[in-house]
């Protein structure tokens, strides 16, 4: 966990270009060949630190009702996306695996497919329970927002707020929004 906390941190503090695995090993107090033991690359780290990250602090407990677990998840998610660092981190990443297809496949498969299957999960369970949207596949829920929170964290400076939220809740939830926000 060491080697981890101190790739996010030195990324954060210093920037994702000036990280290298020799900064982080030496932040973690181990040596290179620890790092290189588990990591191919600086990348490699950094994303498990981010995958650990959100799966630690984006909650996808059931809490009996899909617009309840939709609400924290992205409550959650958001909460995740202002702790400083975290998103500059998460456009490096995707700016590096734009670079390298190999780093591409294992940032979808480490990082951006484990998004998108908590989210299912939600789901998943809203659809057993009877209380999920009918018109809406698992992956257009997913595609809406993922695609929300990418366009923002690599087009704009902007962070997601509560009016976000409540805006992206009905939009995959439009079954349950209230009589008074219906158009």
């Amino acid at each position: 966990m060491a080697i981890l906390t101190a790739a996010f941190e030195l990324t954060r503090d210093e920037g994702y270009r000036n990280l290298t695995i020799e900064g982080i090993a030496a932040r973690a107090g181990v040596g290179k060949q620890t790092v290189y033991r588990w990591w191919p690359t600086k990348a490699d780290v950094l994303l498990e630190a981010l995958a650990t990250k959100a799966q630690l602090r984006v909650s996808v407990a059931d809490r009996g009702a899909y617009r309840d677990e939709l609400d924290e998840f992205l409550r959650d998610s958001f909460t995740l996306l202002a702790i400083p660092g975290v998103t500059p981190a998460l456009r490096s990443l995707m700016a590096e695996s734009q670079f390298d297809p190999q780093f591409a496949l294992r940032f979808r498969d480490g990082f951006l497919d484990k998004r998108r299957a908590a989210l299912t999960e939600i789901v998943a369970r809203a659809r057993a329970r009877g209380d999920a949207p009918e018109q809406m596949s698992d992956d257009l829920i997913a595609d809406l927002v993922f695609g929300t929170i990418w366009c923002r964290i690599l087009a704009t400076d902007r962070a997601l707020d509560e009016t976000d939220l409540a805006v992206l809740r009905d939009l995959v939830d439009p079954a349950h929004i209230p009589a008074d926000r219906r158009l």
